[in-house]
């Protein structure tokens, strides 16, 4: 007996077959990314620390899915007003799809934590909060914000109150923002790493041992965003009807401000140092992808230029804020690249929404409703981050020994060495552990001067810190 071709089935059915393989194929663009933030933040390690990024990139996915699956799911769907409905206990097989869509979702937020407390937190207590944040902290965002019924959606307090839902199309709060601003509060608690900062409060310079590395990740992760965002739409609606439009403006914002960005935070790093900072250039990328990913189906084309400009050009200067005034270590960047971002973009709705898309509803409303958003989406991640983060370091189980920390993670928490062949004694090592204030090489005279640490620092009468470092941009 032949069985029906695609062309004699119901056109539903071919809808939503297209539909399931575009979630699929995007869910895997998204996985994809944390190729990227492994290679981003592997870049932006010293060379003594490498695996121990590689090994929390690996186990930020692994153990979170299992965690989301097991737990968070349930509580999402809970805050959403849904009741406690745990994947495993999914009765449609075809409904893991769309888990799997929101666990990569999930997985990105808790990826970028590492970033941010790389260089001395201990394994376990990163995993710790990886459970936590799985089960629990970004479950509660999520259902807040993308359930009708959950507090931030249409029947919540924020609709009820303004005329309109918070609006994050793609999860530039409810997902980066989240991680970035989870991230500085983990680095705040722990404090920064050895030699980071003088007794004056002044810093100092611990470069990345590879830009290749950083570079390489950052293109991937804008090649994953365009699941990441563009995936967020599907191709058609639930009346059948092709969604181009929807499509195309997000793939059109989303590119625009990933390229502005990269623009404005080169041109800002060029204002302040007479240089075009290449890491700079790379996150401030990541920003203004950061920047438009709530609002890429809504935005203008000249709004996302804005947007993406704004994104990028904060970078280096809410970097200085936080390493001169706050004396915060966010080893990546990961706040500026993803907090502070994805709450300026999220909050520019109102400024660049394309009047489509603005219909009958005020531009104060709006706006009210989005800082509404941002307001209950930072103070819950702030609180428990803290909490965890803090009773953590209370019970003397949040960063590794000070000897640990000098040895390196990888040694110390691994047992391996990522470049064994540059681990002898007195060899050059490939994080510039010993520098001169021209970017060269020491030598023996200069090393007579400068000592090297065992941290990987130099220090000396004549070490003069570089204005600049090549850690201090994103995950």
């Amino acid at each position: 007996m032949l069985e029906l071709t695609a062309l004699q089935t119901e056109t539903q059915t071919l809808i939503d077959a297209i539909n399931t393989t575009w979630v699929l194929v995007v869910t895997f663009l998204i996985f994809f990314m944390h190729a990227g933030f492994a290679m981003l933040e592997a870049g932006q390690v010293r060379s003594k620390n490498v695996s121990n990024q590689l090994t929390k990139n690996l186990l930020t996915w692994s153990v979170g899915v299992s965690v989301f699956f097991l737990i968070g799911a349930g509580i999402d769907s809970l805050v959403g007003g849904g009741g406690f409905a745990p994947a495993f206990g999914y009765e449609a097989p075809a409904d893991w799809i769309t888990w799997l869509y929101g666990a990569v979702f999930a997985m990105t937020a808790a990826t970028i934590v590492s970033g941010a407390v790389a260089g001395r937190a201990k394994l376990r207590a990163y995993v710790a909060y990886t459970f936590l944040l799985a089960a629990v902290i970004y479950p509660v965002v999520s259902g807040m914000a993308w359930y009708d019924a959950g507090l931030l959606g249409i029947d919540g307090f924020v609709g009820s109150t303004f005329g309109v839902a918070f609006d994050d199309f793609a999860g530039g709060t409810v997902v980066h923002a989240m991680g970035g601003i989870a991230g500085l509060t983990a680095a705040w608690v722990l404090g920064p790493r050895i030699g980071r900062f003088n007794d004056d409060g002044s810093a100092n310079v611990i470069p990345g041992h590879s830009m290749t590395f950083a570079v390489l990740g950052t293109l991937m992760l804008a090649f994953g965003w365009y699941g990441f965002n563009v995936g967020t739409s599907a191709i058609f609606n639930g009346e059948g009807a092709f969604l181009g439009e929807q499509l195309g403006r997000v793939a059109m914002t989303t590119t625009l401000a990933m390229a502005s960005g990269a623009m404005a935070a080169g041109g800002v790093a060029w204002a302040k140092t007479g240089k075009v900072d290449t890491l700079y250039v790379a996150n401030g990328l990541l920003a203004g992808l950061v920047g438009i990913t709530a609002i890429p189906h809504a935005a203008t084309w000249w709004g996302a230029f804005l947007v993406g400009g704004v994104a990028g050009a904060q970078l280096p200067i809410v970097f200085s804020i936080v390493e001169k005034r706050l004396n915060i270590d966010d080893v990546c960047a990961v706040f500026p690249v993803h907090g502070s971002a994805g709450v300026i973009g999220t909050l520019m709705l109102p400024i660049v929404v394309a009047p489509s898309y603005l219909g009958n509803t005020s531009r104060v409303d709006m706006f009210l409703a989005q800082l509404t958003g941002v307001v209950v989406i930072v103070a819950w991640t702030v609180v428990t981050t803290g909490l965890i983060w803090g009773a953590l370091k209370a019970l003397g189980q949040a960063r590794v020994s000070r000897e640990h920390e000098q040895e390196g993670l990888d040694v110390s928490e691994h047992g391996v060495e990522t470049y064994p062949e540059f681990g002898d004694e007195g060899a050059a090592v490939a994080d510039g552990g010993t520098v001169r204030t021209d970017g060269g090489l020491a030598t023996e005279e200069s090393q007579t001067s400068s000592e090297p640490r065992s941290d990987g620092g130099v220090s000396g009468e004549n070490y003069v810190p570089a204005e600049r470092t090549t850690d201090e941009r994103s995950d």
